[in-house]
């Protein structure tokens, strides 16, 4: 139940972003002292610009959601965060063709700071960070 309330929640509040920061009036802004910044950008390819063919990426997308399922009662936290940041990537993909990104950190160190991410990629971030995480006992 975990896995799934969190996979909804994330998924929801992706899209909610997206509704809310992709409007024609919204400006781009810059946050503490220029760290953080909100830039509209329409990603097409692979996340880190991994070489993938542009049609590939909803088939891998689905089947590594399919995959991660099977994890779900071992990591029921980190499987929705998972599955609700894909799912929502996917889903833009699917409807839009591209990604809505949104969230750039321009002082960050090396190449880092020329990507844009959006709420999805942060719970990915997180969601594969807990899965790999070694259980404490």
């Amino acid at each position: 139940m975990l896995t799934v309330c969190t996979a909804l929640g994330v998924f929801g509040a992706s899209a909610a972003a997206r509704w809310y920061l992709n409007r024609s009036s919204r400006r781009e802004t810059a946050f503490w002292g220029g760290r953080v910044r909100l830039r509209a950008l329409w990603n097409q390819g692979a996340a880190f610009g991994l070489p993938l063919p542009k049609e590939a990426l909803p088939l891998v997308s689905a089947a590594a959601l399919g995959a991660l399922w099977s994890q779900r009662r071992r990591r029921p936290l980190a499987v929705g965060l998972l599955l609700g940041g894909g799912a929502s990537n996917l889903s833009e993909r699917v409807r839009h063709g591209r990604v809505y990104d949104y969230v750039q950190f321009p002082k960050a160190p090396g190449r880092l700071r020329r990507y844009v991410f959006n709420l999805a990629d942060f719970a990915i971030l997180g969601g594969g960070l807990l899965l790999l995480r070694r259980n404490r006992k």
